[in-house]
This record gives structure tokens, sequence and C-alpha cells, in this order.
């Protein structure tokens, strides 16, 4: 599998300002809602990071609007919670095996965060979460050295075109996935893959998928309690983070 890395990202990674947002005790969600605990539209990379840091996220399905017309996101604390088990050996259909092997795409690290957030929006059935405040944010904590790209490109005729990918947060020893896309059968899946042997390459201790769908399921992603969970961040949160490049 080609790949390359485009070391554009600090390490380690630059603490923004500190958030003025005080999220609740995770433990507050209901299992209704995905386990949300507050509401709001503030992206800046202080903010996102003290949330992954209390095991909350923004959650893709609960847009909504203020007084105004102005989206609105629901920040979620899910229970269960799903996680890729990255100390476990999951056994991967055949047939993908041999596609990991033969597939004809290149797969890069951070090359192009911004293109895979810009393309996962787009790309999404419906209205999408991934608004203007959600690209900046999560741009800006790329350029941080916190939030990291897979990027799946097909080849042809001396260029070529960005055809999968997934993004998420980097804190210590977790990794939050955060969304996938593909625009060519099985690039999203090579995405995961790749992703997953590299988090398992650089010791990370926990894989965070947030909350479990047929896909991931099949990818080998499993639920388990939010308690379980938050005990998993709380060490995973005290590992160094490692260099992505």
């Amino acid at each position: 599998m080609l790949s390359r890395v485009v070391p554009r990202v600090p390490h380690p990674p630059v603490e923004p300002p500190r958030s003025p947002v005080r999220f609740p005790d995770p433990r507050r969600g209901s299992r209704e809602n995905a386990g949300a605990v507050a509401v709001g539209c503030d992206f800046s990379p202080g903010t996102l990071l003290a949330a992954y840091r209390r095991g909350i996220f923004p959650w893709p399905e609960g847009s909504v609007a203020d007084d105004d017309g102005e989206p609105l996101v629901i920040w979620c604390s899910p229970d269960p919670r799903c996680i890729y088990p990255l100390g476990e050996t999951v056994h991967r259909p055949r047939r993908f095996d041999r596609t990991l092997r033969r597939h004809p795409f290149a797969v890069t690290v951070d090359e192009d965060f911004a293109g895979v957030v810009r393309m996962c929006g787009q790309t999404r059935r419906g209205d999408t979460w991934i608004i203007p405040e959600v690209e900046r944010g999560y741009g800006e904590l790329h350029r941080l050295g916190w939030a990291h790209s897979v990027e799946v490109w097909e080849t042809g005729n001396g260029g070529r075109s960005l055809v999968g990918g997934i993004y998420g947060v980097a804190v210590g020893g977790l990794f939050a996935g955060e969304s996938m896309f593909h625009t060519r059968r099985d690039a999203s899946k090579i995405a995961f893959a790749f992703l997953v042997d590299r988090l398992r390459a650089l010791g990370y201790a926990l894989f965070d998928v947030q909350v479990a769908n047929p896909h991931l399921v099949r990818q080998g992603c499993v639920e388990i309690p939010r308690r379980e969970y938050l005990t998993r961040l709380a060490a995973a949160l005290e590992t160094p983070p490692p260099a992505w490049s």
C-alpha cells in the first residue's frame, strides 16, 4: 500500500488558548439523543479539545437551529460508546484483505486535511453538520498538530483526485475519528484500515469511533459502556502524543 506523510503539523501539538466553555459531566448524557449534554456552535480549538478530553464530541446527526435559523450542534457523550479495539486481533473478510493488497489507490497522511473535511461534508446525504465554523475549527486544530487525516487518491493521466479519506483528533493516546467519505468503492474502508494500522504502529491506546453503525461494525468496531470508555480515556490522555511524521 503506497503511502506518504507530509510533515506539515507541529509535534508536540501546540496548546491553544483555553476555552471559556465549561462542559458538564459526560455521565449526565441520557441513553436517548446520543447522550446529548450541551448545544452550541463554538468550534474554537480550545473548545474542541476541552470536549474530547471530557469524552464529549459534536454529533453530526444532532444539528438544530436557533431562533434566527443559525445552525447549532449537539455535543454528546453516548452510552454505550463505540471503539475500535486496537489491542485485539480483528479478522477482516478475505475479499477485503485482497482489496488492501491489490487496490490501485495511493494513500497519504496529513497531505490534504482540508480536502478530506470538505469532502466529508459534500458527500453526506441530506444536511451536513460540517458548516464553515466546523471546517475552520478542525482546520486550526490540524495546524496546531491535534488533528490528522488519511487520504485515498485515484491517480491517472498525470494527475490525481481525492476519492476517500478519514479525519479525527489525536489527544495523548486517544484518536477520536470524526468522519470519513468515499467516491470510489472501498476507498473509505481502505482509509480506515490504513488508519488502524498506523494507530497501532504509533502506540495509540484508544480509537474512538463514537456511535456504532453497520459499516463500523463490519470493520470490527465494538460497543463498550460509557463508564468503561471514560476510564480508558483517562488512561489514554496520560500517554505522550506520538509523532505522526
